[in-house]
């Protein structure tokens, strides 16, 4: 290990007297680099939802909408299944640096798009630049910061998050009304040259440190090719599982029961072992992960739909309600990145209890008699609820990885965010278009979904506590998880 991973304070640092911050030398220009791309990525996402509508119509690709949604996470499961099997051999500068380019590639192909195949093929880009970005960036917070500061960088990575979920929807419909719809596309790449420069001469210490623990024989092993497989196999699961969803007719159904049949055998794959059984420490984390983002993000998606169909509210109105989860977001996060160590875990079962209370603040919007202005404090605990714990499991899949594995776990963590949040978006989908015309009254149905989602989300309270390893472990670190490093081990 190097000086700065052991958390000591470097030579820069120590002339000036103060202690180590994300925001001083040596840390500042990688720190500002990494959320730079953060922050591109999520206006990104936030400017897109705005400029689709008038996307697809402008190309005749209305029937294909949701396939431009979903051609992105698709493609980013295996882009980050391989992320972290490349970052763990060979490190991070090439998925880092090839996944912005990718990222910035895919933005000029669907913004130069003059029909809907080239657009979706433009957004599957994208999504295979973001899957290999968001893994890389996790390795270089696990190599370049020491275990005090990672903290502060995660809740920095949230933070260039709130930015984006305020003025991304409006500044992206203002260029869309007044310029074009491709502008939202194309204005983004010339952007990420800045933060390209300021990240590259910090990943030249990363990459020296993996090719000296390569020459000591303690890299992680080879890429496992079959391990790629399966994420692609798990990537075409949740494509029919999403497809299926939405179209419950007999041939939907046959559809999203084949993507159940294509992610059964694969999934389990991708995530470490014990994951599926919340055993105690990493695979509990990973499974949680999963759980937290896809309640949260399901009842979310379907928040704006209840309060313009049961309140009356307009579009832009309803979406606004949740910026108050934004902001929250960010202030869970800074909490997080305060707290001691030995009190992190607890955080990932107050984060999933804030949730919970915010999906029932959400459904009590449905009782009559109740001002549809309850889900603005209800979304306010479950964004500061989300900032806790997504930033506290991202902490803790570094502290319980060893160096040579933070890419593969961190790719495991990724996965079960985007399969969790696939597969309870699906389940919601999928009771909507069953029951919202034959019951008659919306409310009804969304009272369902969100019921559900509330059920799951205390499930997951109770299993949060077996984040932490088992105490009597004479090794703290998690068992070795073979599928994301390497072919299983056998006898």
């Amino acid at each position: 290990m190097t000086t700065l991973d052991k958390g000591e304070i470097s030579p820069d640092t120590a002339d000036t007297g103060l202690p180590a911050s994300v925001m001083r030398r040596p840390y500042r220009a990688l720190t500002l680099g990494i959320v730079s791309v953060i922050l591109l990525i999520a206006f990104e996402a936030m400017a897109v939802g705005t400029a689709m509508p008038v996307a697809v119509d402008d190309l005749d690709g209305t029937a294909l909408y949701g396939l431009a949604f979903s051609a992105y996470y698709t493609t980013s499961l295996p882009a980050m299944v391989f992320s972290g099997q490349w970052c763990d051999t060979r490190g991070p500068r090439v998925p880092l640096l090839g996944g912005i380019a990718a990222f910035a590639i895919g933005l000029v192909l669907s913004g130069a798009a003059q029909s809907m195949w080239p657009f979706v093929l433009g957004r599957a880009v994208q999504g295979l630049g973001g899957g290999l970005v968001i893994v890389a960036l996790y390795v270089v917070v696990g190599r370049a910061y020491p275990d005090s500061l990672r903290p502060k960088v995660f809740s920095a990575f949230a933070s260039a998050w709130v930015l984006p979920s305020i003025v991304g929807p409006p500044v992206s419909g203002a260029v869309t009304d007044h310029l074009h719809w491709r502008w939202v596309f194309l204005a983004i790449p010339a952007l990420v040259v800045l933060p390209m420069l300021a990240i590259v001469p910090q990943l030249r210490r990363v990459q020296a440190e993996i090719a000296a623990d390569i020459a000591s024989g303690d890299a992680g092993p080879r890429i496992d090719r079959r391990l790629i497989g399966a994420a692609a196999g798990a990537a075409l699961g949740t494509g029919l599982v999403q497809y299926g969803g939405q179209h419950l007719t007999v041939a939907g159904v046959v559809v999203l029961l084949a993507g159940f049949a294509c992610m059964v055998p694969t999934v389990p794959r991708l995530l470490p072992k014990g994951t599926l059984r919340a055993r105690r420490g990493l695979p509990t984390v990973i499974l949680s992960r999963g759980i937290i983002a896809g309640t949260f993000f399901t009842v979310e998606s379907f928040v704006p739909l209840m309060l313009v169909s049961e309140h009356g509210f307009s579009p832009t109105k309803a979406g606004l309600t949740l910026t108050t989860g934004a902001l929250s977001w960010a202030l869970g996060s800074w909490l997080q990145g305060r707290t001691s160590a030995r009190r992190r875990p607890y955080l990932v079962a107050v984060g999933f209890v804030l949730v919970a209370c915010a999906i029932g603040g959400a459904a009590l919007a449905l009782v009559p008699g109740v001002t549809a202005y309850a889900v603005l404090p209800a979304w306010f605990l479950g964004g500061m609820g989300m900032g806790m714990a997504m930033s506290a499991m991202s902490t803790l899949t570094l502290e319980l990885s060893a160096p040579k594995e933070a890419g593969g776990n961190s790719a495991a963590l990724q996965v079960s965010d985007a399969l969790g949040t696939v597969t309870l978006l699906s389940l919601g989908g999928a009771l909507f278009a069953a029951l919202h015309e034959s019951e008659g009254r919306d409310a009804d149905v969304f009272t369902l979904i969100f019921a559900v989602m509330l059920g799951i989300a205390l499930l997951g309270s109770l299993i949060a506590p077996r984040v932490r390893p088992p105490r009597s472990a004479a090794d703290p670190r998690p068992p070795r998880h073979p599928g994301l490093r390497g072919p299983r081990r056998t006898g």
